[in-house]
C-alpha cells in the first residue's frame, strides 16, 4: 500500500534562528495523534528533495546511505504499522501493519518515550553505499551524514511545536528483529506533541 504525502510547506512560521534557539530534547508526549501533514513535513526535512533536486540533508559524495522508516502508532489517516519513506516521490510504502512501539521500546532498553510516541522515525544505514567509494573512511562519513539528518529532524519538529529526542541507545540486533528490513539501524527519533 502506497500513501502519497501532502506536499511539504516551503515557508514556515518559525525562522531557522528561532528553531535553533528553541531546540531541545523532549521525552514526554501527550496521548494525541500527529497529522499526516506534520509527518509529511518532518520526513521531507529529514530526507526529502530540495529545490536543487538533491536530498534535504547533505551526504558525503552524494552517496545517500540511508533508508528512512516510520513506525506509526497514532497518525490521523494512517494505519499503525511500519512504513518506508520514499523521498523521491514523497510517499510512504506500508512494509507491515501493526503497532511496533512496545517491542521497539523494549529493544531501546525500555525507553518510555519510544513506546508513547505517535511515531518513531528509524534511520537505517547501508554503509556499503559510502564505503565502496571511500573505503574505511566511509563509516565516519555515514555517521556524519546521520548527524545532518538528525539536526534537520530536530529543527523541523521544533518549528512545528512538536517534540523529539535522538535515541542511539538500543540493542541493534533486537531493533533489526522488530523492523525486519535490510541495513543497520543507526538512529531513532520518537516524535509527539510535548506534554506541558
Amino acid at each position: 500500500m502506497k500513501v502519497e504525502l501532502p506536499a511539504p510547506r516551503l515557508k514556515g512560521e518559525m525562522s531557522v534562528e528561532e528553531a535553533i534557539n528553541l531546540r531541545k530534547s523532549i521525552r514526554k508526549y501527550k496521548d494525541e495523534p500527529l497529522t499526516l501533514e506534520e509527518v509529511s513535513q518532518i520526513l521531507w526535512a529529514a530526507y526529502g528533495i530540495n529545490a536543487w533536486g538533491k536530498r534535504t540533508s547533505p551526504s558525503a559524495g552524494a552517496c545517500y546511505p540511508f533508508e528512512v522508516y516510520v513506525a506509526v502508532s497514532k497518525v490521523e489517516g494512517l494505519k499503525p504499522g511500519l512504513y518506508h519513506y520514499d523521498g523521491k516521490t514523497h510517499s510512504l510504502e506500508l512494509v507491515r501493519e501493526g503497532d511496533l512501539n512496545k517491542p521497539l521500546a523494549k529493544a531501546c532498553l525500555g525507553q518510555r518515550h519510544v513506546e508513547t510516541a505517535p511515531i518513531n522515525i528509524i534511520i537505517v544505514a547501508h554503509y556499503e553505499r559510502t564505503t565502496r567509494r571511500y573505503g574505511e573512511r566511509g563509516y565516519r562519513y555515514v555517521h556524519i551524514d546521520a548527524g545532518h539528518m538528525g539536526q534537520n529532524i530536530y529543527l523541523q519538529v521544533t518549528a512545528l511545536k512538536l517534540g523529539t529526542v535522538a535515541v542511539g541507545a538500543f540493542r541493534d540486533e533486537e531493533v533489526k528483529k522488530v523492523i525486519d528490513v535490510p541495513g543497520e539501524p543507526l538512529y531513532i527519533f520518537p516524535v509527539g506533541v510535548p506534554e506541558g
